[in-house]
Order: structure tokens, then sequence, then C-alpha cells
């Protein structure tokens, strides 16, 4: 990992790293299309009908939504565009979650992510109240781009109220999508037992080990049902494209 900040390396340093980090990002979906010649042939005529990475319907959804959020927008959207490039965006979702911090303050995260036909871009963005060394409130934002190859699982979680009178095209009350490309994992464990109910002997523990890299829960009550629908559609898209 690298890290630059402006107090020892300056603005042009910060710049530079951001710029490279973009054309490797760039450069490894270049590589993945060359590695897959159907999927090439497949975003051809995709590819001529874009000016620069999205369509600027879709980019003007995707600000739309992000200003929808109140969270700011102009950062959001040009990290998306950087980490694009010229890939053209086949689908995208913005989620944005409030939290409280130790001491009861409002602190806002959004996550947007956007598939492309080779990778998943997932960016976060957070907000930060004045600390050491930074006088003045402040944002982080960070953006992974992971290639759809390397994505091992696609996991949707869906509550459906009233199962026996489901209806075909019903959205979910909530959902969660779990989406693992080994990075992150989760261990939970707990111990172990055997079928003797007065067996007093220490057996371990037993478990099991979670691929955890995002997960990303919408609720109906909270931000309404096509926002729930938004995600399962997303979901939807997403396994397909890992399938090819």
């Amino acid at each position: 990992m690298i890290r630059v900040d402006t107090e020892t390396e300056g603005a042009d340093g910060v710049r530079r790293l951001r710029a490279f980090g973009s054309g490797l990002t760039r450069a490894v979906a270049r590589v993945q299309l060359t590695r897959r010649p159907a999927l090439v042939a497949s975003l051809a005529g995709t590819a001529r009908c874009q000016d620069g990475g999205m369509t600027t319907s879709t980019l003007d959804d995707l600000r739309t939504e992000v200003e929808r959020c109140g969270y700011f927008p102009e950062l959001v959207v040009h990290g998306v565009e950087t980490a694009l490039g010229s890939d053209p965006a086949t689908d995208w979702i913005v989620h944005h979650e409030a939290t409280f911090d130790v001491e009861m303050e409002v602190r806002r995260h959004v996550s947007v992510l956007v598939l492309t036909g080779t990778r998943l871009l997932v960016l976060h963005t957070d907000d930060h109240p004045p600390v050491d060394g930074a006088s003045q409130p402040h944002a982080t934002t960070s953006v992974e781009a992971v290639p759809l190859r390397q994505i091992q699982s696609v996991l949707l979680s869906s509550v459906i109220p009233e199962p026996a009178n489901y209806a075909a095209g019903r959205a979910p009350a909530e959902a969660t999508l779990t989406v693992g490309w080994g990075i992150v994992g989760r261990v939970d464990l707990e111990p172990a037992s055997c079928a003797d109910e007065n067996c007093e002997a220490d057996h371990g523990y037993t478990g099991q080990l979670t691929s955890d890299d995002l997960t990303l829960r919408v609720s109906g009550t909270a931000e309404g049902d096509d926002a729930v629908q938004r995600l399962v559609d997303f979901a939807a898209a997403l396994s397909a494209a890992t399938s090819r």
C-alpha cells in the first residue's frame, strides 16, 4: 500500500498518485478484455455509442441519485468517473447510510457500486469531524476495482412478508447483498459440543469462515420499495456478469 498526503509530499504528489491509480485500473481492464475476446465483441456495439465511460443520461441519473442523498455529489461522481476511465458502465447503485459516532453526532457514509463489462467498482466516501492535525471537517473516499473473474460469490438475502400471499414481481421488505472476492473474511466461532448432554469435556471450538468483502442492506421501511427492488436488480446483473 502506498499513502501520500499533502503535508509531506504536496498536492502534486497526491494528484500523481490518483492519476497513477486511475491509469492502473484502466490497464487491468484492458488486459481482461484482451483475455476475453468474446466479451470484446459483445461490447463493441455498446462502446461506439458511449461518450467516455458513461453515457450522458447514465451519468446524470447517477448524479441525481447522489444529489438526492445530499452527500458531496461532485466528489462522489468525480471518483466514479476517474475509476471508470473509458469503460462503459452497464449498471450501478447508490447506497447512503447515516450512523452515530461515540459522541452521538451523525456521520454519513455513501457507497457506489458500478458494474462494467470486466470490473466491479466499489466507491466508499465518509465524512469526518475536525481532529488533531486537521482543523476542518474532511471526507475520505476510496475506490476499489475488482475484476469480475475474481468475484467468488454473490449472495442476495431477502425478507418476504406474508409468503403465502407472495406474487411474482413483488419487492421484498428488505434485501441484503453480500459480495466476496477473497480479500476480507469473517470467522464465526462457538464452543464445540458432542451428542452427550452430560459431557463436560472441552471439545474446542467450531466455526465457519465467510467471505465478507462487501455487504449492502436496503430496507423498504427506511428507503422505499423502489430502493429494495433496485438492489435486487443490481444483484441479478452482477450475478449474471460473473457467470460469463
